[in-house]
Parts: structure tokens; C-alpha cells; sequence
């Protein structure tokens, strides 16, 4: 058994987990992003739970995801696991721990052999299948289990389908602070400006019908491959596509540009020396029909290709993060980007990867797209994104509040709150779960008013939530208040939120001071305070709270 130290953020994640278990919140989700070690974490909790002397049942859908979570189980924690799964059964094991197969479980004959209450932890790998019918029908057969879904970043669809079963959400690490912290490798985003016509197809289900795509994709297989010799001569890239036939068919014309092409699908019987050989450098590009996009890791791929479009975010992250894994030479994962023409439908991205506000995310995709043939840091591509939206939203601020004169004048708008204080996520917040969805209470609205909130436009008891969090930490961090903005703002100075309250005290007794005329030669639109501080994302609102 290697023992295994918890990286910081991991042992976060499990601390908070079985903390939202033991507040009473049964059913709660964990957001890891591919390679981060989601099933470290939740081999730890599993060895919590035993030690407390209650049964698990890890859930999954592939039979690769089982055998995974039962190795590293056993290699982290030394506990072994019995398996619910064809012909295999777990009601004679002594083990504490079940991986089961929810093909199997779900079967009336299969769940009837336990006791409604034999598990008592059920752990979800790959979280965003949950809703579905077959894992619903498991989980409200052992509803009195705690349940933990885990699960790469999903988007705000997902959420909201998942905010229908799960209660909380317990931990959420993201993929800019694993890759800011060194736990992932930086992403290069990179337009091939090849314009790939998508206007013809449909959706199903929520997302492209794949032999739409293949059709559409088809008449420019040849022209990616020259566009590929450009980019990816040096690396070692995967390339997804929509059916095994165009998958088999990219990698003949791949080999025929010169490149070492291999292809990977269900039926293939050498599928696993082929993996191998790709991992040690024998093919320098495998393709593959949607085969790679779980169960398989090889930290060396620094190329990833998206030939199978999509609008939902969790697919596409679970196909970049195959290529987000650290490697010693490894330097950053190249990340290439059709233009994809499509005027019915949004798809993803690289800006959906990091961007939560999708103004943001528009605007970058924009950018990038501007900026074809040239690779572009993510990091730095949101940022200059989110320059960009905090122009555009700060003209269309001004335009309202000239037509806000006669709105209480006492009160700061939220937008104008949220602007000022340069605050991306409460300006993008979406409710994902049910409680976030219901209209305010009176309590929050009054509490709001009081601390010199406009209410009328907050929505949702989300949002309310949200913006009494933001204004207990600026408070305790010693940041401006909402009156200091309005009064402050109101007279011309800028991103007042960003200040200190001392600044704005001493700057507000001066203009008092001086009859409440801004004295002459003090420029509102230029002004800083002396000690003007460094601007305060939410973290490190939070950080200077503690």
C-alpha cells in the first residue's frame, strides 16, 4: 500500500464533504477538473467511512472506472473491494466496500438481494450521469445512504439537471486555480482558421446529432490534416471525432500527411497495445470516436482536437482533460479550435473551460477568433476578455443609471455594487440549485436596504445570499461600503469598490469639509487614494476576511 499525502486542496475536499454529511445534507457534489485526483478524494472518504464502520458502494457506468476506483482504493488506503457487476456479487464478501456497475445494480432481481439500508455511503464517479434513469433508480432504492457525486466541471445545464437530485454543492476546485497552483499544465488556445459549415445540423437530446456532424465534418478532413502538419508535427495529439468510420477514415489521410496515426474504438481487440504504444511515442496521433473521453490517462499528450463539436461543457472538459496532465518537457497543452460556422446553435469553446460568466466566455471566443493562427495563453486571453466586458458592461452602466436618476437615491443599484467592485461572479451569477431559484425573503430585502442595496432588481434568494456574503466579507476585510460607493461614484470617481473604507471616509470628510463641493484640482475621474490597495477578487476578499 503507498501512503498518500493529500495535496491541500484535496484534503479541503474531503474535510468539506463529510462535513456537509455530518450538517445533515445527504446528497452533495464535488467538482474536481480532469487529472486534479478526484479518485484519491473520494478513496479517502471511503476509507473515513469504513473506519466509522459503514458499507460504501462506489457507482459507475464503465466497467474501466470501476476497475480504477477499486485499484487505487486498494493502493491509497489498502482496502479491498468486492464487486457488484454480471455474475459477479458482493452479498458474500466481509469487504466494507462495493464497486457496482449501475447497469447491473439497477435491475429489479439485483437490488431486491440487499436491504434497502446495506449502504450507507454511495459514492457517484462521473456524477453528471446521475439524473439518468438507471441511477435513479439505485439511488431512491437505498434513499437513506449519504451520497457524494463527483464529477469535472460542469456547466451551468448540468447544475441545474443536477441541483434536481443533488442538495449542495460541497466543494468546487477549478481548472485556472489548478493550473495557477501547478497542479495542471497551462492551456494554449489556438483558432485554425478553417471555416467548417455546422448551420445544417440539429440537436438531439441537448446536443449536435452526430451523424450530422459526420456529414458536415467530411469535406474537411483533408483540409485539417494540412492544417495539422502546421501545428502538430512536434506533439503528441488526440483527436476526437463523431463516428468510428470518420475516426478510421482521418487516421488513413493522417498517414498519408506523413504522421504516425493510430485509431482507437469499442471493437478494437488490440485497443490496449495501441494505447500503449502511444503512450512511448511509436504513433505521435491517435484517433478515436468518443472512446478516450473517460478511463484513460497519458500525462504526455500536449495536443488536444476536438473534431466532434458539442454544447455540452462537461463533454468537451473531459476531452481537454486529457491533455492537461503534467509531463516532465511538457510545457502547456495545445488546444486547437475550428471556426466552427453554426448561426442556430452555441458549442463549446476553450473560453467555456474557465469562463463562468458567458459574456465573458462570447467575448474571449470572439478574441481568440480575432486572433487566428496565433496561440493564446487561457489565463491571459480571459483576462483581456473580461477588460473587454468590463468596458462594454461599464458603458451600458452609465447609460442606466443616467435613467435611474429617479430610483431611490439613497440606495446603490446591484450592477452598479457589483461593477464597481469589479465582482465578475456575482455580475454572471445563475441559481443552480432549488433554493437558490426562490424568490427572496423579506429579511434578506430589508438587510439589503439597510446596507445600502437597491433590492427591487434581486430576483432570487441566490443572488440575495451571495451579495450579503460579499458585503459581511468586504466589511470584515475593511473595503468601502455600498454608501461610500453610491455617494462617491455618484460624483465621478471611479471603481470606488476597490478602495479601502479609510480612503473613502477621509476623501468623503474632505469633500464634507469643503461645503460638499469636490475641492478644486481633484479630478474624480483620475483620483487613487494614497493607499489605494491591489484589486480584490472574492478570494481574496475572503482570504483578508480570515
Amino acid at each position: 500500500m503507498a501512503r498518500i499525502e493529500l495535496r491541500p486542496y484535496q484534503e479541503e475536499a474531503r474535510r468539506k464533504v463529510e462535513d456537509t454529511w455530518l450538517a445533515g445534507t445527504k446528497k452533495t457534489l464535488l467538482v474536481l477538473p480532469t487529472g486534479t485526483g478526484k479518485t484519491i478524494v473520494f478513496a479517502k472518504i471511503t476509507e473515513d467511512m469504513v473506519r466509522k464502520g459503514k458499507h460504501v458502494l462506489i457507482l459507475a457506468h464503465r466497467g474501466e472506472l470501476l476497475e480504477q476506483a477499486a485499484d487505487k482504493i486498494k493502493r491509497t488506503t489498502g482496502l479491498g473491494c468486492s464487486v457488484e457487476k454480471a455474475e459477479q456479487s458482493s452479498l458474500q464478501s466481509w469487504f466494507n466496500v462495493t464497486v457496482g456497475s449501475v447497469q447491473s445494480m439497477q435491475r429489479e432481481k439485483r437490488l431486491e438481494q440487499f436491504r434497502p439500508d446495506h449502504f450507507d455511503t454511495i459514492i457517484i464517479d462521473e456524477a453528471h450521469h446521475a439524473v439518468s434513469v438507471g441511477y435513479q433508480k439505485v439511488l431512491q432504492y437505498f434513499d437513506e445512504a449519504n451520497v457524494l457525486g463527483v464529477t469535472a466541471t460542469p456547466d451551468r445545464g448540468d447544475m441545474r439537471n443536477l441541483g434536481e437530485y443533488f442538495e449542495s454543492l460541497a466543494y468546487e476546485y477549478t481548472l485556472p486555480r489548478a493550473i495557477k497552483e501547478g497542479y495542471l499544465c497551462p492551456i494554449k488556445a489556438l483558432t485554425v482558421p478553417l471555416k467548417i459549415d455546422m448551420s445544417q445540423v440539429g440537436v438531439q437530446a441537448g446536443d449536435f446529432k452526430v451523424g450530422e456532424i459526420d456529414s458536415a465534418l467530411d469535406p474537411y478532413l483533408e483540409q485539417i490534416a494540412t492544417e495539422m502538419e502546421q501545428y502538430c508535427w512536434d506533439r503528441k495529439t488526440v483527436v476526437f471525432l463523431p463516428l468510428i468510420k470518420t475516426s478510421q477514415k482521418f487516421t488513413q489521410i493522417l498517414r498519408e500527411h506523413g504522421f504516425a496515426a493510430a485509431e482507437v474504438n469499442g471493437n478494437s481487440e488490440d485497443r490496449a497495445q495501441i494505447l500503449k504504444d502511444f503512450d512511448e511515442g511509436r504513433y505521435n496521433v491517435i484517433c478515436n470516436s468518443m472512446l478516450l473521453t473517460e478511463g484513460w490517462d497519458c500525462p504526455s499528450v500536449d495536443c488536444i482536437i476536438v473534431l466532434r463539436p458539442t454544447k455540452v461543457r462537461s463533454l468537451y472538459s473531459q476531452m481537454v482533460g486529457r491533455g492537461t496532465r503534467l509531463h516532465p518537457g511538457k510545457a502547456e497543452l495545445l488546444l486547437l479550435d475550428f471556426l466552427w460556422m453554426t448561426e442556430k446553435h452555441e458549442l463549446c469553446h476553450p473560453a467555456h473551460l474557465i469562463c463562468s460568466d458567458p459574456a465573458v466566455a462570447q467575448q474571449m471566443t470572439k478574441n481568440l477568433e480575432d486572433a487566428a493562427g496565433k496561440a493564446m495563453d487561457l489565463e491571459e486571453a480571459e483576462k483581456s476578455a473580461e477588460t473587454d466586458v468590463v468596458r462594454q458592461r461599464e458603458e451600458a452602466l452609465a447609460k442606466q443609471l443616467a435613467e435611474m436618476k429617479r430610483r431611490k437615491k439613497k440606495l446603490v443599484d446591484p450592477l452598479q455594487f457589483e461593477m464597481s467592485i469589479q465582482a465578475e461572479d456575482l455580475a454572471g451569477y445563475v441559481p443552480s440549485f432549488g433554493w437558490e431559484m426562490a424568490p427572496p425573503s423579506d429579511k434578506q430585502l430589508q438587510t439589503l436596504e439597510k446596507l445600502g442595496i437597491c433590492p427591487d432588481d434581486i430576483g432570487n434568494a441566490g443572488k440575495a445570499a451571495k451579495l450579503l456574503e460579499r458585503l459581511d466579507m468586504r466589511r470584515t476585510a475593511g473595503l468601502t461600503t455600498p454608501k461610500q460607493i453610491r455617494f462617491l461614484e455618484n460624483r465621478g470617481f471611479r471603481h470606488v469598490g476597490t478602495w479601502t473604507f479609510e480612503s473613502a471616509r477621509k476623501l468623503i470628510d474632505r469633500i464634507a469639509g469643503n461645503g460638499w463641493i469636490t475641492p478644486y484640482g481633484l479630478d474624480p475621474g483620475s483620483y487613487q487614494p494614497d493607499d489605494m490597495p491591489k484589486t480584490f477578487s472574492f478570494e481574496e476578499d475572503m482570504n483578508a476576511a480570515v
